[in-house]
């Protein structure tokens, strides 16, 4: 009988048919997949995780993640700071040579880049939390080049998606020294600009010449 049914209708039926049939295969295969990926980022397993996963997360997801990869890698004594009131700093763990260090994560999308901000933050954090060394890790690809130059005149660590990816494959293979060898590699520094003007008269980039003026006609 069902058979029959099919008897005789003109071929676009067929075709159809065959593309709905299709559509519901990929909408259940779809369906599956983020079910897989929000299971796999609700228990935040960092052997699990990819760099795909991190890229659906909300900030504090990515805070909670952080701290349990930071936690599994062996880091003594790592917390996680309340979300509430953080003081500019994620995370707080001592490294391998006893040194307390915080942290500040970003979850940001590739293409955007950190501001300096975030270095102010975690570097104003510092005092707070007791802690030698300050570090912005990200998932973003990039940092603004006003980042990367205060982040660099007060030793903070920049730690990109570059960086995270390998520190991620790193643990996934058991390199676990690999990996914090790359968290505790020093930082870039630089001295400031305004450094060797400082007994002479000022001639830094960072002086505001429009004010001087304004000042002089008063």
């Amino acid at each position: 009988m069902t058979d029959n049914l099919w008897i005789g209708q003109p071929l676009w039926m067929y075709g159809l048919t065959a593309v709905v049939i299709l559509l519901i295969l990929i909408l259940l295969i779809r369906g599956s997949k983020r079910r897989s990926a929000r299971i796999r980022r609700e228990q935040l397993d960092p052997r699990r995780i990819t760099i795909q996963d991190i890229d659906h997360m909300e900030g504090a997801e990515f805070e909670r993640y952080l701290y349990r990869l930071f936690s599994e890698l062996g880091y003594d004594d790592t917390y996680k700071t309340k979300d509430s009131s953080d003081f500019g700093a994620d995370l707080v763990f001592t490294d391998r040579l006893g040194v307390r260090n915080v942290l500040q994560a970003k979850r940001y999308q590739e293409s955007n880049a950190i501001s300096l901000d975030a270095v102010q933050e975690v570097y104003g954090s510092m005092r707070y939390y007791q802690a030698q060394r300050s570090i912005v890790l990200t998932s973003a690809a990039r940092f603004t080049s006003a980042c990367e130059t205060l982040a660099a005149v007060n030793g903070v660590k920049l730690l990109n998606r570059e960086d995270l990816i390998e520190v991620i494959e790193d643990f996934k293979s058991g390199h676990y020294e690999d990996a914090m060898d790359r968290i505790e590699a020093e930082a870039y520094t630089k001295l400031s600009p305004w450094t060797e003007y400082r007994d002479q008269t000022l001639r830094s980039p960072g002086r505001d010449r429009k004010a001087e003026k304004w000042l002089r006609n008063r």
